[in-house]
C-alpha cells in the first residue's frame, strides 16, 4: 500500500494544473519523505541488531515469520520504483500529446484519426451527440503528426460505434489540464468510419442494443435502470429517479464497479463449485468472464480498477496463496497509475478506490462493534454502506457540497435487490440478441428488483433533511475528513485491557452491568456526578441533536430568503437566471440543460408566473429544460435569439412555446420593456454577424455571439446584466457600444458569459465593474469552466465571485446598501 500511495501522489503532482516547478516540488517532497523513511527504517533495524537481546527470540514457523515480517528497505525500493515508473510514464505520454496540445491551444483546424472509446451522450452545445476519441494521428496545416490523447468530439447525427476507428475534422479547442480529454472538437462535417470495431466489441454492441430494444416496452424506471444495472447504460434513467439516487448515494447501482464484479464472480464461482471444477478451470472461467464483462460494460476507470483487483485475486488463487483485499487494491491501483497517470485525477477512479478501501479496512471492525446489539448479519449489512460512505464522503464533497444523511438506510434496504437485478439483467443481455422473447420476461423480473431500488431512493430522497449542506472546497473536505476520523475513532476505540478478539456476546452484557453499577454509585455518593454519567448524558444529547436538529438545519440550508431579488439556479453545466418581478413572478433568462433542474429551482423560488422568458440562444444547455419551466407555470411572453441555430433545437423550442400559447419575438438591440416591477433592455443580439471572427471558442454555428445580452433593474434597485454565452469578439463589440452610450456602467450583478470560459473581454469587465459576478457552471464538466483567468479578471474589478458548482442555487438580496447571498 505505501507503494500505491507514492504512485498516486506522483501521478497527481505530475498531471494536471500543478505541472512544471510545482510538480517537481511535490514529487521532490515525496522523494524526501521516502528517503527519510528509508533512513529511519535502516537506523531502526541497525539499532535493534546492535542492542543486546534480553531473552532469546522464540523460533517461529516459516509461514508465521513471513506473515509477521516488518517493513524493510525493500518496501521503500518498491515505492521508489513506482515513483520512477509513474514519472517516466508521464514524460513519455506528455511527449506524445505535445502536437495535440499545441494545436488545441492555437485553435487550429485539424483532422483527427483515432478510436472511439466512450458511449455517446447528448451534446452540451448544438445538436447531435458527444463522445471521446483516443487520437493517434492529427493533421493540421498540411502536416500529419503522430499523437496520443483523448479528444471529446461533438457531431451531428448518430455517433459511431464503440471501438471503431474514425476520422473527423473540425476546430480543436483546449480544455484545462487535469483528468478527461486534452481537447474538444466540434465536427465540421460527417464522421468517416475507417475501420469497424473488433468482432468482440461488435458482439457487445449488439447485446447492448438488443437489451435496449427488449426493455423498451417496460415501465419508465425499468427501461432506464435495467440496462443501467446490467451494462452501465444510463441514457434512459428518468430524471426524478436519477436525482433521488444521487441524493441517497445509490448512484453506484448504475456505475458498474466492484460490487457488480463481486456478484458476477460469486455467481460463476458457485456454478463452478456445483460442477466440481478443478482450480485451474475455475480461474480460467472467471478470468474469461471478467474480460468479457469489462468489454460489455466498457472499460471506464471504476471498471478497470475492479477488473485489475479481480485479476490480483485470481493470481493469488491460481498460485494457491490467500488473497488479501488491501494488497490487491494497492497492486491494481499502482499498475493502472503507471499505465495511465491521469487516472489519479479521475473522480470515478478515486471514488472506486476509496469505496473499496473503506470496505476492506473498515467494514469488518465496524461490524464487530455493532454485532452485540444487532446480530452479525445486520451488523455487516450496516457496516458496508457506512464504511463506503465514510471513505467516499470527502471526495464526494468536491462534486456536491452536501452530506447525504439518508445514504446508509437507503443502501441497507436497496442493496439486497442489486444481486437479482444484476444477475437477471445480465441474463437478459445475453439472451436479447438471439432470443428476445425469452429475454423479455427475464428483463421484467429484473425490473421488479430495480423498481424496489427506485422506490427506496425516491422515498428516502423525499425525507426532510435528506442532504445536509456542507462548506465546499478544501476546508469543507478537511472538516468532513476530521469529523469522519473522530467518529470512527470513537466507534472503533479499544477499551483498556480489551483486545479485538474478545467475545462480544460476553462484552455487551458486561457493559450493561457496568452502567448499572455506575448509576448506583452516582445515586449513593451524595449526588456527585461522575465522568461516566457526564459521558452518558453527552451521548444522549448528541443523539437528540442528530435526530432533531440536523434535519432542521438541513432544511434551513435549502431555504430561499423571502425577499430574494436575483437567483442563479443550480442546473449543472448550463444557465438559468431568475430576476424577481412580483411575489410569485419573475423574469427567467435561460432554462438550463435537459431535465427538471430549472423547474425545481423556480418551484423553490415560488415562481408561478414568468412575466418574460428570455432564451439567450438555442444551445441545449440554455433551452433543454424548457418543458419543466413551462409545466405548471404561466408564461406571458418570450424573447429569443435572432439566430435560429442549431436549427433543430430552435425549431423544437418555437414549437414548444407555440403549443403553450406563448407569444415569441426575436430580440433586437435597443428593445426595452417592463415585466411586473422590473424593467429590461436588450444590450446585444448580434444575429450571428460577429461569429465568423470569433476565434474565442464559439461552437461553429455562430449561436454564442448571437446571444441576447440583457440589462434588468429590479424594484429593489439592483442592476443585473446577463451576458448569455457571448465570446470575446461579441463582448468587445458590446463593450464598445456601452462605452459610447454610457449604459450599464458599474452595475450590481453580472451573470458571467459562457460559464466562465477563457474567452472574456477585459474592456467589458472593466466597464460593467459588477459588485457580484454569478458564474453558472456544473461541478463535473470537461471544459475547464470556469477558468482561473476569467475568475481573476472579474475579481480584479473588486467583484465578489459566486459559483453555482460551489454555492448551489445562489439567491441575492438587496438590503440597505449591501447585497446578501444565500446558498443552497
Amino acid at each position: 500500500m505505501p507503494a500505491g500511495l507514492v504512485a498516486w501522489v506522483a501521478a497527481w503532482a505530475l498531471t494536471g494544473p500543478v505541472q512544471g516547478w510545482a510538480g517537481v516540488v511535490a514529487v521532490g517532497a515525496v522523494l524526501v519523505c521516502v528517503g527519510a523513511g528509508t533512513v529511519a527504517l535502516l537506523v531502526s533495524r541497525w539499532s535493534r541488531r546492535s542492542r543486546p537481546r534480553r531473552r532469546p527470540r522464540p523460533e517461529l514457523p516459516e509461514t508465521v515469520r513471513v506473515g509477521a515480517a516488518r517493513p524493510t528497505a525493500r518496501h521503500v525500493v518498491v515505492a521508489l520504483a513506482c515513483l520512477a515508473a509513474v514519472a517516466l510514464g508521464v514524460h513519455a505520454q506528455a511527449a506524445r500529446q505535445a502536437p495535440l496540445r499545441s494545436l488545441a491551444g492555437q485553435g487550429a483546424q485539424a483532422e483527427l484519426v483515432g478510436r472511439v472509446v466512450s458511449e455517446p451522450r447528448p451534446a452540451v452545445f448544438g445538436d447531435g451527440e458527444r463522445w471521446q476519441v483516443a487520437a493517434r494521428q492529427v493533421t493540421a496545416r498540411g502536416v500529419a503528426s503522430s499523437t496520443a490523447g483523448l479528444v471529446e468530439v461533438t457531431a451531428a447525427g448518430a455517433a459511431p460505434r464503440y471501438g471503431a476507428t474514425v476520422s473527423v475534422s473540425g476546430v480543436l479547442r483546449p480544455v484545462d489540464a487535469g483528468d478527461g480529454p486534452l481537447a474538444r472538437l466540434t465536427a465540421a462535417g460527417p464522421v468517416a468510419e475507417r475501420a469497424p470495431p473488433t468482432a468482440l466489441l461488435r458482439a457487445t454492441h449488439t447485446m447492448r442494443s438488443a437489451l435496449l430494444e427488449v426493455t423498451e416496452s417496460l415501465d419508465a424506471q425499468a427501461r432506464g435502470l435495467v440496462p443501467g444495472v446490467a451494462v452501465g447504460d444510463t441514457s434512459r434513467v428518468p430524471e426524478a429517479v436519477d436525482e433521488a439516487m444521487r441524493v441517497t448515494s445509490l448512484t453506484h447501482v448504475t456505475a458498474v464497479s466492484g460490487g457488480h464484479f463481486a456478484i458476477v464472480v460469486a455467481a460463476l464461482t458457485a456454478l463452478c463449485a456445483l460442477a466440481r471444477a478443478p482450480r485451474a478451470l475455475r480461474v480460467g472461467v472467471v478470468a474469461i468472464a471478467a474480460t468479457g464483462f469489462v468489454l460489455l460494460v466498457r472499460p471506464e476507470p471504476s471498471v478497470l480498477r475492479a477488473a485489475w483487483t479481480c485479476a490480483a485475486a485470481l493470481l493469488a488463487l491460481a498460485l494457491g496463496r490467500p488473497s488479501a483485499g488491501a494488497p490487491a487494491l494497492a497492486a491494481a491501483a499502482t499498475v493502472l497509475l503507471v499505465v495511465d497517470p491521469w487516472l489519479a485525477r479521475s473522480y470515478g477512479f478515486v471514488l472506486s478506490c476509496a469505496a473499496t478501501a473503506g470496505l476492506v479496512l473498515l467494514a469488518g471492525p465496524i461490524a464487530r462493534r455493532l454485532a452485540p446489539w444487532t446480530g452479525r448479519p445486520l451488523a455487516f449489512a450496516l457496516a458496508v454502506p457506512w464504511a463506503a460512505q465514510a471513505a467516499c464522503g470527502p471526495a464526494l464533497l468536491l462534486l456536491d457540497p452536501h452530506v447525504p444523511l439518508m445514504s446508509v438506510p437507503a443502501n441497507l434496504l436497496a442493496t439486497p435487490a442489486l444481486v437479482p437485478a444484476t444477475v437477471l439483467g445480465l441474463v437478459a443481455t445475453l439472451l436479447a440478441p438471439w432470443a428476445p422473447g425469452a429475454a423479455l420476461p427475464v428483463a421484467w423480473l429484473a425490473g421488479l428488483a430495480t423498481g424496489w431500488i427506485a422506490s427506496v431512493a425516491q422515498t428516502f430522497a423525499s425525507v426532510p433533511g435528506a442532504r445536509l449542506p456542507w462548506p465546499a472546497g478544501p476546508l469543507g473536505v478537511l472538516a468532513l475528513t476530521l469529523l469522519t476520523v473522530a467518529v470512527l475513532a470513537l466507534v472503533l476505540r479499544r477499551s483498556p485491557g480489551e483486545g479485538w478478539r474478545r467475545e462480544w456476546r460476553e462484552a455487551a452484557p458486561r457493559a450493561v452491568r457496568r452502567v448499572r453499577r455506575q448509576v448506583r454509585r452516582t445515586t449513593l455518593r451524595h449526588g456527585r456526578v461522575r465522568t461516566a454519567t457526564v459521558a452518558g448524558l453527552a451521548g444522549v444529547l448528541l443523539l437528540a441533536v442528530l435526530v432533531v436538529a440536523v434535519p432542521r438545519l438541513a432544511g434551513a440550508g435549502h431555504a430561499v430568503p423571502d425577499d430574494w431579488q436575483v437567483a442563479a439556479c443550480d442546473v449543472g453545466q448550463g444557465d438559468s437566471l431568475a430576476v424577481r418581478t412580483g411575489p410569485s413572478s419573475a423574469v427567467v433568462v435561460d432554462v438550463g440543460p435537459d431535465g427538471a433542474a430549472a423547474g425545481r429551482c423556480l418551484d423553490r423560488l415560488g415562481v408561478t408566473t414568468v412575466d418574460l422568458l428570455v432564451l439567450s440562444h438555442f444551445h441545449a444547455d440554455h433551452v433543454g429544460g424548457l418543458a419543466a419551466v413551462l409545466r405548471g407555470r404561466s408564461v406571458t411572453a418570450a424573447l429569443v435569439s435572432p439566430l435560429d441555430e442549431p436549427a433543430g433545437q430552435a425549431a423544437a423550442v418555437r414549437s414548444a412555446l407555440a403549443a403553450a400559447g406563448v407569444p415569441v419575438r426575436a430580440a433586437a438591440v435597443g428593445d426595452v420593456g417592463s415585466a411586473g416591477s422590473a424593467t429590461w433592455q436588450v444590450l446585444a443580439a448580434a444575429g450571428g454577424a460577429r461569429s465568423a471572427g470569433s476565434g474565442g471558442g464559439d461552437e461553429g454555428d455562430g449561436a454564442n455571439d448571437a446571444s441576447v445580452a440583457l440589462e434588468l433593474r429590479t424594484a429593489a434597485g439592483l442592476d443585473v446584466v446577463a451576458l448569455g454565452d457571448l465570446e470575446e469578439p461579441g463582448q468587445e463589440a458590446l463593450a464598445a457600444d456601452l462605452a459610447a452610450t454610457g449604459r450599464a456602467a458599474d452595475v450590481d450583478v453580472v451573470k458571467m458569459a459562457h460559464h466562465g470560459s477563457r474567452s472574456q473581454s477585459a474592456a467589458l469587465a472593466r466597464h460593467l465593474s459588477p459588485r457580484v459576478t454569478l458564474v453558472s457552471v456544473g461541478a463535473d464538466n470537461t471544459y475547464g469552466h470556469p477558468t482561473d483567468d476569467a475568475l481573476a479578471l472579474y475579481a480584479s474589478e473588486g467583484s465578489a465571485l459566486v459559483r453555482t458548482d460551489e454555492c448551489g442555487t445562489a439567491a441575492l438580496v438587496g438590503r440597505d446598501d449591501g447585497i446578501g447571498l444565500a446558498c443552497g
